[in-house]
């Protein structure tokens, strides 16, 4: 039986590499493959407030452009820090022109005089998937707090900073108790559920 196409509103080899992973029953296509399947460019947006908004608006441009037979996959991510009032947010990816560790050290900068029991943050992931008739978001969110100084080699993103309650920041623990963690895991494992019911 052929498997349902999946496509995913990316071409991050790491992100597309977890997905395929998880959703194992489906043929998993990136951004490019669609390119090159298509033979055209595709332009997906993301000019929003908020991490839903982005999501869906990803997922619908996406949709249009390659075709009503396809699940369309979308997700934005990010940290949200509560004494900053919620920011980088939704400009988590963009918010500086410098890589990674650079805009690490900025943020731990900018929290320099701020008490370890006033850096509460927060790792949310939206995904939105569009189909046919499906039109939908799941959202999941992990609470922890920003770490004094960078810590740990495991990670990318903020993981180096983003600490857990039991003291250890995400980049200091494995890759499976991440993934067991992961808010990005934890919101595809609801899409997982949510289309295996549609099915039925």
């Amino acid at each position: 039986m052929k498997k349902e196409t999946i496509v995913v509103a990316s071409s991050n080899k790491g992100k597309i590499r977890e997905i395929k992973e998880i959703f194992k029953d489906y043929d998993v296509l990136s951004i490019k493959d669609m390119e090159d399947m298509l033979g055209k460019k595709i332009v997906v947006n993301e000019n929003k407030d908020t991490f839903k908004d982005n999501a869906l608006e990803k997922v619908r441009d996406l949709y249009e452009q390659v075709g009503k037979k396809y699940i369309c996959i979308a997700d934005d991510s990010g940290i949200s820090i509560d004494v900053l009032n919620g920011f980088p947010g939704v400009h988590t990816a963009r918010w500086m022109n410098a890589d990674d560790h650079m805009k690490n050290l900025e943020l731990l900068k900018r929290l320099e005089n701020v008490p370890k029991n006033k850096r509460q943050c927060h790792y949310t992931t939206v995904i939105a998937i569009k189909g046919k008739e499906i039109d939908k978001i799941f959202e999941y969110t992990l609470d922890g707090i920003i770490s004094l100084n960078v810590r740990g080699n495991n990670g990318f993103g903020f993981d180096e900073i983003f600490e857990l309650p039991n003291g250890k920041t995400l980049a200091e623990i494995t890759m499976k108790e991440k993934l067991e963690l992961s808010p990005r895991r934890k919101a595809l494992d609801m899409v997982i559920e949510y289309l295996k019911n549609y099915k039925n």
